[in-house]
């Protein structure tokens, strides 16, 4: 998982980001809140983890930011002294998705991480398949069909139109694409992902003329969305499947 971390204690940020690089997780760290609002309006990420006490704004307020200008419901782990019960309470009811009270504990903390990714994965594969508009990815056997028809894809470029149509309207970063399609430790750098975007936008005919629009955003990276009386099956539905 991509995981921003909210921290600004500098030490317990380095221990936490080892210890979730460790168990295959990539985090970036911001000790302030202001800085990690800028990071996310120029990166996306699979999971937040917050501390409550920051010295420019809390992290309770930081949390309905998000949930205000994040378009997906990502995950949100409390990660805090903060141990009364009305604050953990306050949290969980404002959106957040797990809590977990200071001095932090390695195993304890990889594993609530690990049971909020899997708890996301489960919501984004409840059916075998998705469709929008003509395109219907088949996850079980790995096929995409456009109108009817099996489209050629690699694996890579399979793995690829699944990550953008699950993040359908939103703006993913080049950075998130690599380390979702081809994982955190790929030697590889953003052109790869240039590459393969226009490849796939060729091949699944991801065009105005189509119905959609796959947008390069300077300096940030992708967002496919479908146009009016395109892509979507209703207006504003991000995305529709099928069992």
């Amino acid at each position: 998982m991509r995981i921003a971390l909210l921290e600004d204690d500098l030490a317990q940020a380095d221990l936490v980001k080892l210890w979730l690089g460790g168990a295959g997780h990539a985090a970036d760290a911001a000790t302030r809140s202001r800085a990690l609002r800028r990071e996310v309006a120029r990166e996306s990420f699979d999971l937040y983890v917050l501390d409550w006490e920051l010295p420019d704004m809390p992290g309770i307020e930081v949390l309905g930011w998000l949930r205000r200008n994040v378009p997906e419901p990502v995950p949100v782990l409390f990660a805090t002294a903060r141990e009364a019960e009305e604050d953990i309470v306050a949290a969980l009811s404002a959106g957040a998705d797990d809590y977990v009270v200071k001095p932090l504990r390695k195993q304890e903390l990889v594993a609530r991480v690990s049971a909020l990714a899997r708890r996301a994965r489960a919501a984004a594969t409840t059916s075998q398949r998705m469709a929008a508009g003509d395109i219907v990815i088949d996850l079980g056997r790995r096929v995409v069909t456009r109108g009817g028809v099996p489209v050629d894809l690699t694996q890579k470029d399979f793995d690829l139109a699944v990550f953008l149509f699950r993040n359908l309207g939103q703006l993913v970063s080049r950075g998130h694409i690599l380390e979702s399609v081809w994982g955190r430790t790929a030697d590889l750098n953003t052109r790869t992902v240039d590459t393969h975007v226009s490849r796939l936008r060729s091949k699944l005919g991801l065009t105005p003329e189509n119905g959609w629009r796959l947008s390069a955003i300077y300096q940030h990276g992708y967002r496919l969305e479908p146009l009016a009386g395109g892509g979507s099956a209703n207006d504003g539905e991000r995305l529709r499947q099928k069992a």
